[in-house]
């Protein structure tokens, strides 16, 4: 992707979060727009690869089926590769077009029509291996919101105006080379968090501070068996080590429900298999989801002085995270339960980078290497 085409690209994105800005704070309108890609991104998934499987069938363009039993061949097939399915009439360009359609009849009103779409691709999910992955993806879109629009009306319009500003955008999904929706989708959430002051650090680390993190703990290797963040936030760092290295597993767990949903669809997006990672929610101080796990990569940028519940939980004095210590971490700045944390997890050849910060200067924990 050229300089040319990415500027063309982010100030397009720009302009489609104008039309929500002043409605809504930066952070919430960063769910809408962002949810809206990632519906996008699942709609152009889906069609490409319906028309692989049409390729020696009498009808090769997956939006003009309507046989049912090739709808279910393909629905099969789909929830096996992709983990989802989408029906032909709920693909984002047929959304869009209907959304803004020139009729004076309501016909073009397609709010019901959206969430309907949304959490058709969340139920066709169910019961199999992808249901943890996709499971309340979109709950953050409250497509009801008086914050869009104070009727039903005015609301519809202003999606449907979305919606096709999106729907001109091409991803060029089938170029292999090409990360356009990776990049759209890190501009807007760095965007977003420069925009956003302290909060940011909740779910982005700056790309700069990555790009040294990743580099520290890929450093002499090609190729790593798993990488795990223990605060992942949007998961920015996990992906950044898989542009230095070829990863076999990504492991995160966040706090925040939004951001752990952001994470998720950011590892969707950036066209990470929904085996190849494992993302989940909870506190990793008092109920770490991985804890069984050691790594090979393990890189964080944890929430500054953080409190927690240290000694308040006699369960922590116990914990083989903390025990072989002699102290836990206050409970007004749980970093070093962190470092303590992450020092755990790591295999015996594993490599740990991560940021610490304090005001007013910030220091790199640069890395440590167990052998």
């Amino acid at each position: 992707m050229s300089e040319e085409q990415k500027k063309l690209l982010e100030t397009q994105l720009w302009n489609i979060a104008n039309e929500l800005r002043g409605k809504m704070d930066a952070d919430e309108f960063r769910d809408y727009i962002l949810g809206f890609i990632f519906y996008k991104y699942l709609s152009e998934k889906q069609y490409l690869y319906a028309n692989t499987l049409l390729e020696t069938e009498n009808v090769k363009d997956y939006a003009k089926v309507t046989d049912a039993d090739d709808l279910d061949a393909i629905r099969e097939e789909s929830l096996i590769k992709l983990g989802y399915f989408l029906k032909p009439d709920e693909l984002f360009s047929s959304l869009a077009k209907k959304g803004n359609a020139n009729t004076e009849t309501e016909s073009n009103f397609i709010l019901a029509d959206l969430e309907s779409i949304l959490n058709g691709i969340e139920q066709s999910t169910m019961g199999t291996e992808s249901e943890d992955d996709f499971n309340q993806l979109f709950e953050d879109l409250d497509l009801n919101s008086t914050k869009l629009g104070r009727t039903a009306d005015t609301r519809n319009a202003l999606i449907a105006k979305v919606l096709l500003h999106l729907d001109k955008i091409d991803f060029a999904l089938e170029d292999t080379d090409a990360d356009v929706l990776g990049d759209a989708y890190e501009y807007l959430i760095s965007q977003f968090a420069s925009g956003a002051g302290k909060k940011a650090g909740e779910f982005y680390t700056p790309q700069q501070v990555s790009q040294i993190l990743a580099q520290i703990v890929t450093t002499g290797k090609k190729r790593l068996k798993n990488v795990y963040d223990p605060t992942c936030g949007s998961g920015s760092l996990l992906l950044r080590v898989a542009r230095e290295v070829e990863v076999d597993e990504f492991y995160g767990q966040e706090l925040n429900r939004t951001t752990y949903n952001l994470a998720r669809m950011n590892m969707i997006l950036h066209d990470v298999h929904y085996r190849q990672f494992d993302i989940r929610q909870e506190d990793t101080l008092q109920e770490p989801q991985h804890k069984e796990l050691r790594f090979e990569a393990i890189v964080a940028n944890p929430p500054f002085s953080a409190k927690w519940k240290g000694k308040n939980n006699p369960l922590n004095e116990n914990d083989d995270r903390f025990s072989q210590y002699g102290r836990l971490a206050p409970t007004s700045k749980a970093d070093f339960a962190f470092l303590q944390h992450m020092v755990y997890q790591l295999a015996d050849n594993g490599t740990m980078a991560c940021v610490f910060v304090s005001f007013p200067k910030l220091e790199l924990f640069s890395f440590l290497k167990l052998h």
